[in-house]
């Protein structure tokens, strides 16, 4: 006898109905776009771009750099699917509203999630505009969007997670960047709820316990993208220095500006590793 289908599943496949209206495309790539990085999508050769609205249990962006589409083309040749914009817990979804997309990913054949964020620099020695590889995370957000039901058709009850961020993509990444002659730093992200900025003394405690860098997304994402098994890329831009003792206001227009002096670097890295899988896999 068959399971019955879980709401979970059931809002997947009429998701993925609505999206092949547009197209039948099936690629195995995908990338998340995050605050200030959603121009990688303008390097992409569209087929199409969907806005969220028109894609049932698909949450709206308000966050006002994201501008939400999901995106259908070729970048260097191979055929991927991008995000361009995400959702976070501050603007008041659940994190299952927030990991959604990344289930519709899956069922549209992606199996490796490349995944960029805007981050805080933590370590002493990052600076801002720097690109730093995710090596592993911390969760700080009080929640899981594992919580509830688990449909076994879709991953364990217990997923592991000594491996988040694939070993072989770092490494892959590094290679990249030393032909490219860009400078890739590696650490831990920490992931906090937001909206609200941190203190002296949080950055001095995140620091402790081992964090590079700090944000408010990625960290749900890649946990359901584990928990389907799917092979995870993380990379951030570090746009601003999270020092305790030389701690300057920020606002969210100079996030967005250094954001925008790296994502040159970043978009030619990510472009470059979907080359080279792509290269791998035909």
């Amino acid at each position: 006898m068959s399971r019955p289908t879980s709401l979970l599943r059931q809002h997947m496949h009429e998701a993925l109905e609505v999206i092949r209206l547009t197209t039948q495309s099936s690629p195995s790539i995908g990338i998340i776009l995050g605050t200030g990085l959603g121009e990688l999508a303008e390097r992409i050769e569209q087929e199409c771009a969907i806005p969220y609205e028109n894609i049932p249990h698909f949450p709206v962006s308000t966050v006002e750099s994201h501008r939400g589409r999901l995106i259908f083309g070729r970048l260097a040749g191979c055929p991927v699917v991008a995000l361009q914009g995400r959702f976070h817990r501050y603007e008041g979804y659940t994190l299952q509203q927030v990991t959604f997309p990344v289930r519709v990913l899956f069922a549209l054949g992606v199996r490796t999630l490349i995944i960029s964020n805007a981050a805080g620099a933590l370590n002493p020695l990052f600076r801002r505009g720097d690109l730093m590889v995710i090596v592993d995370h911390i969760n700080l957000m009080g929640d899981n969007p594992l919580i509830g039901p688990n449909d076994e058709t879709l991953g364990p009850r217990f997923p592991d997670m000594s491996e988040p961020y694939s070993r072989r993509l770092i490494a892959l990444a590094e290679e990249l960047a030393l032909e490219l002659r860009l400078k890739l730093q590696k650490g831990v992200y920490v992931a906090l709820p937001g909206p609200s900025l941190e203190t002296r003394a949080e950055y001095r405690f995140l620091r402790l316990i081992g964090a590079d860098a700090v944000g408010m997304s990625t960290v749900p994402e890649v946990i359901v993208a584990r928990h389907m098994n799917m092979e995870v890329f993380g990379l951030s831009i570090l746009t601003d220095e999270c020092f305790p003792d030389a701690l300057q206001p920020l606002s969210l227009e100079e996030v967005l500006q250094a954001a925008r002096e790296a994502e040159p670097k970043m978009t030619q890295l990510v472009t470059a590793l979907v080359a080279r899988l792509w290269t791998q896999q035909t």
